[in-house]
């Protein structure tokens, strides 16, 4: 099954109204340039803007990307179609993840049936054929009503006392039910990899899935700004070991996929409705799979602005500002290949996440080996903008 490249697809269902800003690499420029979608237009605003953590930073990001002044780049549509690594023309402009120097954080545990999903990897050790009986076991403990409990309650301290008695207690639901969020960093800087790109797993996973998420693009002040759609590609047999393998199971070459636009806020669009967001995904194998999910953002257990103020603040500062995942309720459950092992990708997935107000995002999902190296950092970066003379 081939990506869909068509502007269509990616963009949102009203994004005549939308303030869309992405990143754009320009082969004349060799390096990245700030963009706004205008129309079926991309415009380059980097004489203004030279990263999207300037952009982000301004006072009114949404207004200035909507009144600068910039230099047309071409069709969208003709940008979408060399963005795919197998077929694109290294001498044409393509699309690129839409930050740039934002630290990337992400919220774990966020939802209550995700929260449950996790204590499961931990209960099975990474072993997938362990997972029904133990899933069966802990949803008896714990009752249907989880989703309506406030993380640090009474009622939250209850239960965690409960699970405590039974020998039920896990670190997952430490940080799902208790006071305190769980927030870790999924990337490194400049390493995340948007729309129609490919997405990695380890060669030397054998349980692993997509996670589609709303991520929440923040200034240095802590200003939620805007959003995009995200993928926080997990491996679940790794975590699940141990969640001192979190690193290795969060962050790989391609394991992060951000896109295709940030959505800025403005009178079309706000963080209310991110809280009533409703994220689709999708997976269709190579084999004629097809996997179907959705993630509603009014089930999350912490208000978004919650999560956000947790992960940037008095103790926690980030002066490039940066993007937060939200988490995802959708835990894929059902078998693909062997009974009573659940789902796992294989190489050639095409992952599509989907929002009416964001879009879609799109990945092939390959071997992180086999993705293209991620050589373009923060150093590479700079140079580049100094060459250009927009630093």
């Amino acid at each position: 099954m081939p990506l869909d490249t068509s502007s269509e697809f990616a963009l949102p269902e009203d994004s005549d109204r939308a303030t869309l800003v992405g990143r754009v690499w320009r082969p004349d420029r060799e390096g990245p340039s700030v963009v706004v979608l205008r129309g079926t237009e991309i415009v380059d605003i980097s004489a203004i803007a030279a990263t999207m953590r300037d952009l982000c930073e301004m006072p009114e990001p949404a207004a200035l990307a909507r009144d600068a002044a910039g230099e047309p780049i071409g069709l969208f549509e003709e940008i979408l179609a060399n963005t795919p690594p197998g077929s694109r023309d290294p001498a044409k402009p393509w699309l690129l993840a839409p930050i740039d120097l934002q630290a990337i954080k992400a919220a774990g545990v966020t939802f209550a049936v995700s929260m449950l999903e996790r204590v499961i990897e931990e209960q099975a050790r990474g072993a997938p054929e362990k997972a029904a009986a133990i899933r069966t076991e802990m949803q008896s403990a714990i009752g249907e009503d989880l989703a309506r409990l406030k993380p640090g309650s009474e009622a939250a301290m209850a239960l965690k006392q409960h699970l405590v008695d039974k020998g039920m207690w896990s670190q997952y639901l430490e940080v799902g039910i208790g006071p305190d969020a769980e927030v870790f960093t999924k990337a490194p800087s400049m390493a995340a990899v948007g729309h129609l790109a490919d997405i990695g797993i380890r060669a030397d996973s054998t349980w692993n899935n997509p996670e589609p998420e709303v991520a929440l693009v923040g200034a240095s002040s802590g200003k939620i700004v805007g959003a995009t759609l995200g993928n926080d590609v997990n491996l679940r047999d790794f975590e699940g070991r141990s969640a001192l393998l979190l690193g290795k199971a969060k962050d790989n070459n391609a394991s992060a996929s951000l896109g295709p636009f940030i959505r800025l806020f403005d009178a079309s669009f706000s963080l209310d409705d991110i809280r009533n967001a409703e994220i689709r995904l999708t997976v269709d194998g190579p084999e004629g799979y097809r996997l179907d999910g959705a993630s509603a953002m009014n089930m999350i257990s912490r208000d978004p602005a919650d999560l956000m103020s947790a992960t940037i603040g008095k103790d926690h500062q980030y002066p490039d500002g940066l993007v937060l995942y939200l988490g995802t309720m959708f835990a894929p459950i059902e078998d693909r290949d062997v009974a009573g092992e659940g789902f796992t990708h294989k190489v050639g997935d095409i992952v599509t996440i989907a929002s009416p107000t964001l879009g879609r995002l799109s990945n092939t999902v390959v071997y992180s080996s086999d993705a293209e190296p991620w050589t373009f950092g923060l150093g590479t970066l700079m140079r580049n903008l100094a060459k250009r003379g927009l630093i």
